[in-house]
């Protein structure tokens, strides 16, 4: 007789197979979302590590309406600057050759714009070994010890007029503005406000305005008032018509308007031709002005070149360059 076979012996063996396979597809699975979510951690991580010290400054583009408010506890720094268009790429300069040490070096004004919401970089302007004016925006919320810093060491204070650009309303000037729709007792009364905001103030400049600067009869209105409060004026020329020249001749105001912005571009190449430009318009005009914005990427290459800077340029206060027009 055949013995016969043990019943589910077959099944048994291939259950065992089946769930042997399932067992190794599970692993498999688990070890792979374990690697995903391991090396999506890593990627998160990597993001907040590599963060820079230096926090972002706003971009400046349209369609961002910027406002100098508190939101959730954090201010919303202004929009640096609106930039004329012609400006916003630069022929490519050479740096200038040396010349003989007896030559007199001509007179450049570096104006830092926006002075009052970046109080890390701000400082270590302060810290370097070199002229600069402090152009300081109404109302900033940490105006009150960059100034008192800043004046300590004979650093020279502007107002940095926020006047209306041509993009209003979708970019604001920021507190203190002045705009094209005011009265003229809104005007000089805002304007009042905006400098007595400011202590120890020597001079204005406009922060934005290429809507306002386009007005004379308003243009007027400004310089009248910085007559009667013996304050110079720099344009910082950010339209294509100003009348600042044309008012400041007429009430007679000390005037310069500026020649480069330095830092339009934020690259450190662009931004070391553009000095090369500045040291090049300097040496044929015996002197210039020169706009900078609280960018860390500026302060890290003007910290770098400041060595051949001083070789090439006297560095000196803004009312050094201004001038009475006759």
């Amino acid at each position: 007789m055949f013995k016969k076979g043990i019943p589910g012996k077959k099944k048994t063996k291939s259950k065992k197979a089946g769930n042997l396979k399932s067992n190794i597809i599970k692993s498999a699975a688990g070890l792979l979302i374990l690697t995903v979510l391991v090396i999506g951690a890593g990627f998160i991580a990597n993001y907040y590590i590599s963060k820079k010290e230096f926090p972002a400054p706003a971009k400046n583009k349209a369609s961002i309406k910027i406002t100098a408010q508190k939101k959730k506890g954090a201010v919303i720094p202004p929009v640096f600057e609106v930039y004329p268009k012609e400006e916003k790429y630069h022929i490519k300069i050479q740096p200038q050759e040396k010349k003989s040490p007896e030559r007199e070096l001509p007179k450049v004004a570096i104006i830092i714009d926006d002075i009052g919401y970046h109080p890390f970089i701000e400082k270590k302007y302060i810290e370097l070994d070199a002229v600069f004016t402090f152009s300081v925006l109404p109302f900033s919320p940490f105006k009150k010890n960059i100034i008192e810093a800043a004046h300590k060491k004979g650093t020279e204070i502007m107002l940095h007029l926020p006047m209306e650009p041509i993009e209003y309303p979708e970019i604001t000037p920021g507190p203190g503005a002045l705009l094209t729709s005011m009265t003229p007792d809104q005007l000089l009364s805002q304007l009042d406000e905006d400098i007595d905001n400011v202590p120890f103030v020597k001079g204005v400049n406009n922060h934005m305005g290429s809507k306002m600067s386009a007005s004379d009869i308003q243009m007027n209105q400004i310089l009248s008032v910085l007559k009667k409060r013996g304050l110079y004026f720099i344009d910082s020329k950010t339209g294509p018509i100003s009348y600042g020249k044309e008012s400041a001749r007429l009430f007679k105001v000390s005037f310069a308007e500026r020649n480069v912005f330095i830092d339009h571009k934020q690259d450190r190449d662009f931004i070391r031709k553009q000095i090369h430009a500045l040291i090049k318009i300097a040496n044929q005009h015996g002197e210039a002005v020169a706009i900078i914005h609280p960018y860390p990427v500026t302060y890290q290459v003007i910290s770098e070149m400041l060595p051949y800077m001083k070789k090439n340029m006297n560095l000196v206060p803004a009312s050094e360059i201004v001038k009475d027009l006759s």
